[in-house]
């Protein structure tokens, strides 16, 4: 059977694997720790769980405008507004159907046959993958281990070259929990400002930042080149939403109108009823997200402590998200797992521990752990880890 050509330059999605061999063994009765999962183990806070069902009984259940319902676009200009100080519009906003949508509508929009889009690595496959869908060549810079992964403009500047079209930055970084910095960014928006090279910047885990680092990376873009720069942002991680698929761009209006004409043949626009709960969650009380950014402070505390025990771990400590990102060569062995691939089935079949190999984030002899999970069954995960390796 013969499939478009765009499908042999996309790999599979790694992570959605991790989850679906998850369910299927739990369906079996085996007792799983799941820490591979990209995703809060908190319910999605009450206010905005009843704002869905007060949509449903007033019967807001049916299409909405393709950029999304007005009040929430409002809501989503004034909450970058708040945090950032730049003025934003509600015509600069599209509503999607999660953080990957909007990231996957900007690159149809603005990168294409020819252009080189350049990211860093280890990261989110699916920005890559999506460079590669809308037919542009990844180009990659690497981070690394010895310096927290932290993403330096230099590198990424040694990689621009006269077809470059676009630089995608994730911060803070999924797997790594690592930050640009905002002198960073300044340096590397200073070389490109007036080129024609797009800023993509996929704040999704951003109110997930655990220390007093600046990161108005929006401010930063924007004094040199706001109608450059677009903004990706999610629902999902800050308010434990990620099942209702919210999220969005936030855009020079040309490049919303775009994406909105995008969106307007695929999804058309996400679902109302989580466009509603998605309102409660950027206009109500603020207090879940500290709640929820403070315990997972905590657990990164207690999984750091639990590595500093073990030399085959090798870790730096996250700034934001909630993923431990370490370098596991060390416990591997050509008498047993030799990679980090055949590690992680060796925790999971073993040890019923899902974590997710390196590989799925182009970082071969590394793990990500998420500690999205409570600090007992992070205790004993962590048990189960150290007696697969005894």
């Amino acid at each position: 059977m013969r499939f478009a050509e765009r499908l042999d330059q996309v790999s599979p999605s790694q992570t959605q694997e991790v989850l679906a061999t998850v369910q299927g063994l739990r369906e079996e009765g085996v007792d799983i720790i799941d820490l591979g999962a990209g995703e809060p183990d908190f319910d999605t806070p009450d206010h905005i769980a009843r704002a869905a069902v007060t949509a449903i009984r007033e019967g807001n259940t049916k299409y909405t405008p393709g950029a999304g319902i007005g009040r929430l676009r409002e809501a989503v200009a004034q909450h970058y507004t708040n945090r950032t100080g730049v003025d934003f519009e509600r015509n600069q906003v599209v509503v999607t159907s999660g953080g990957k949508q909007g990231l996957f509508n900007a690159a149809l929009a603005l990168f294409g046959t020819g252009d080189e889009v350049v990211t860093h690595v280890p990261g989110w496959p699916s920005i890559g993958e999506q460079i590669k869908l809308a037919g542009a060549e990844l180009v990659q810079v690497r981070t690394h281990l010895d310096n927290s992964f932290a993403i330096r403009a230099a590198d990424v500047l040694e990689r621009i070259s006269p077809r470059t079209r676009g630089v995608v930055i994730n911060s803070p970084v999924n797997p790594t929990g690592a930050l640009m910095s905002e002198v960073e960014l300044g340096l590397l928006v200073t070389e490109i400002t007036g080129r024609d090279i797009w800023l993509v910047l996929d704040l999704c885990y951003e109110q997930l930042i655990y220390d007093s680092s600046p990161h108005n990376l929006i401010g930063v873009a924007a004094s040199k080149m706001p109608d450059r720069t677009v903004v990706v942002g999610s629902a999902s991680k800050s308010y434990a939403m990620t099942g209702w698929r919210c999220g969005w761009v936030v855009a020079p209006k040309r490049v919303a109108s775009a994406c909105n004409l995008i969106q307007s043949h695929s999804t058309s626009h996400p679902t109302s009823i989580s466009q509603y709960a998605a309102l409660a969650a950027l206009s109500g009380p603020q207090e879940c997200v500290e709640k929820m950014r403070n315990e997972y402070r905590r657990r990164r505390d207690f999984m750091i402590d639990r590595m500093s025990k073990d030399v085959r771990f090798r870790t730096a400590q996250p700034n934001g998200a909630f993923y431990l990102f370490p370098d596991v060569s060390d416990c591997l062995d050509p008498e047993g797992p030799r990679t980090s691939i055949e590690f992680v089935k060796h925790l999971l079949i073993n040890g019923h521990v899902a974590v997710t190999a390196g590989e799925a984030f182009d970082a071969p002899g590394y793990i990500r752990l998420s500690y999205a999970a409570s600090l007992e069954k992070l205790e004993e995960a962590w048990e189960r880890i150290q007696g697969c390796l005894e």
